[in-house]
């Protein structure tokens, strides 16, 4: 592996300066017993234990848990089928259309997945809630757990599942068997992402969300939009924290998976 020249790593430095910086100052000044970032005057953890006497942001965070561990679950379940489905396509032309269909998803807008989801929701009249919420999450991170899939998928060699048809295995004994082993790594890393989207999505939430619930990055921009207090920043830092975790998470268990891939190989 080439390793980087002196410019590449100025250049990766500034950029990661440029995307942290500002997450790292608002979680710094989540500990200001000042009360403002202004000035930091002392530490204190005040800002995050007001978060946690709140009982309205703690149903408001289990809210957001539920609605992106039932999301990433579903979605995974769906996204992998249709990954499976994609690559059995056998005409060319239709897979990169189907293929298409879910990069546009991906790519579109998220006041307009936002809009149209609170159309069809009206349309139809599913009061606009958690179920409206967990849908539409659903429904944007599908596309996301069908492009973790498919490089596992296309990856595989097809004469795996041909060796086990010859052995009189049946389709769901190949799928469970063969195939769902084999790209288990592409689909916790879908799931992992899903969550991720879930937990981080604010355009197409506030679309959807109805009276009496919430999720914390509405929450979150409704309590600024009424005034920056540290207990935002304690929430944002929080999310951030969540996030990060859920990322080793992922990374564990991805490099756990390569690791039993290149025992069995041996």
């Amino acid at each position: 592996m080439k390793k980087l020249s002196a410019g590449a790593k100025i250049y990766l430095v500034i950029v990661f300066l440029v995307l942290y910086a500002p997450i790292f100052y608002l979680i710094f000044y989540s500990f200001n017993s000042g009360g403002t970032m202004n000035s930091f005057e002392s530490f204190t953890w005040e800002h995050y234990q007001a978060v946690f006497e709140d009982s309205r942001l703690l149903v408001i965070l289990i809210n957001t848990v539920i609605i992106a561990l039932l999301s990433g679950l579903i979605a995974t379940i769906i996204g992998t089928l249709g990954a499976i489905g994609i690559v059995s396509v056998k005409n060319k032309k239709m897979r990169n259309t189907l293929l298409s269909f879910n990069n546009v998803l991906i790519v579109s807008p998220d006041v307009v997945i936002g809009a149209s989801f609170l159309i069809l929701f009206t349309m139809i009249g599913v009061k606009l809630g958690f179920t409206s919420v967990l849908v539409s999450h659903i429904a944007f991170s599908v596309p996301i757990v069908v492009l973790m899939v498919l490089p596992k998928l296309l990856e595989m060699n097809t004469n795996l599942i041909d060796a086990a048809q010859d052995l009189g295995a049946s389709r769901r004994d190949v799928l469970t068997r063969v195939i769902l082993p084999y790209i288990k790594p592409g689909i916790f890393a879908g799931f992992f992402m899903a969550i991720t989207y879930s937990l981080d999505d604010f355009a197409v939430t506030f679309f959807v969300t109805g009276n009496g619930f919430s999720t914390l990055s509405v929450e979150i921009y409704s309590m600024a939009r009424a005034g920056i207090t540290l207990t935002v920043n304690a929430i944002s830092g929080i999310v951030f924290i969540v996030t990060i975790l859920i990322v080793i998470g992922y990374y564990f268990v991805t490099n756990r998976s390569k690791t039993r891939h290149a025992e069995v190989r041996q």
